[in-house]
């Protein structure tokens, strides 16, 4: 089994960990933690060991190799049983192929047992050292702020300078939710935190994704400001996708058409961690820069009060969004005009 305390890792990653452990997750000396990770992610996982040998609290940690081949078809049942006596899980790995159904069994039981769980998946390096270093309490502030205006809107509209021009009509029976990066038994989230989330009612119009798209394909596609990604919605359903790029037009086009749900739109989402400045080709990350994102597939209902399922979940990103939130701007050139 690999001991991830034989495992050096870079000084500079302790701050990054440090704001997971303690002020993301507020992990207590008296709590249990399960810690998910994979050989590629081994010295940020060293480096989270690191910060919970700090607190004193008692964890065990899973490299995913150590139990079965990856691709995953199924979640390791010592890491799904190891969970059920755990208070707080952490989930620092790179997603794989196939994997997604895995990850869900893992957020099932988090769900179930409302566990305080921070998802990073896809993390890097990188990540570490510039999201996971952001002041995730004024992150916190402007989320709530966003959250509260967003949750009193009928109707939200966004557009870019690329030609985004979206509007999206809430639906009153579904909730909007936080998700700062200080994370609380009421909703996982992913670190690095900051977005304010729903699903909505119906959205139309077009999306110009000069950012990133999401799952494994962001790995494979990278930064799209070259080679964007233009999606035409009608009535909440993706009905067209091009791209000078045809290899990701037919994937992307592709995973969207995996079950009855995945061309849907399953969540409409506002990024607020104010630490990330511009794309850099990682969804984890990308997907919290200020503007809007949306997801096409699960809708995430457990939390937003959608009624509806999907297998699948993809994100796309766009750079530089004007946002309204019925007639009040809250956003002029990805930035947001709020105190």
């Amino acid at each position: 089994m690999t001991d991830l305390h034989q495992i050096a890792f870079d000084p500079e990653l302790s701050q990054g960990a440090r704001n997971a452990v303690v002020t993301c997750l507020r992990i207590q000396p008296a709590e249990k933690v399960t810690l998910i990770t994979d050989l590629e992610t081994a010295e940020i996982a060293a480096a989270l060991v690191a910060e919970l040998d700090k607190v004193g609290c008692t964890y065990n940690a899973f490299v995913m190799e150590d139990y079965a081949e990856r691709p995953l078809h199924t979640k390791p049942r010592a890491i799904l049983d190891d969970m059920h006596s755990s208070q707080v899980s952490i989930f620092a790995a790179q997603a794989q192929h196939g994997e997604l159904q895995t990850r869900m069994q893992m957020t099932d039981v988090v769900n179930q047992r409302h566990m305080r769980h921070a998802h990073m998946v896809n993390i890097t390096k990188e990540i570490m050292l510039h999201g996971m270093r952001a002041d995730f309490l004024e992150v916190d502030r402007i989320s709530q702020h966003v959250w509260e205006a967003a949750s009193k809107a009928k109707r939200v509209r966004a557009t870019t300078p690329a030609g985004t021009d979206i509007i999206a009509e809430m639906n009153p029976h579904y909730k909007w939710i936080k998700t700062s990066g200080i994370i609380s038994p009421n909703k996982w989230g992913n670190l690095p935190g900051g977005e304010t989330f729903t699903s909505p009612g119906e959205v139309n119009g077009t999306f110009v994704v000069n950012g990133v798209v999401g799952d494994y394909l962001c790995a494979r596609y990278g930064d799209l400001r070259e080679t964007p990604l233009t999606l035409k919605i009608v009535e909440n359903r993706l009905v067209d996708a091009s791209s000078v790029n045809h290899a990701l037009e037919k994937e992307f086009w592709e995973y969207t058409h995996t079950d009855e749900n995945s061309d849907r739109v399953g969540e409409f989402a506002i990024g607020t961690n104010i630490g990330v400045r511009d794309v850099i080709g990682n969804i984890l990350q990308d997907e919290k820069i200020p503007g809007v994102h949306i997801a096409f597939g699960n809708p995430y209902g457990h939390h937003t009060g959608a009624d509806w399922y999907s297998g699948t979940h993809i994100d796309v990103v766009g750079r530089d969004f004007d946002i309204w939130l019925d007639d009040r701007q809250i956003m002029r050139h990805g930035k947001f005009l709020i105190d």
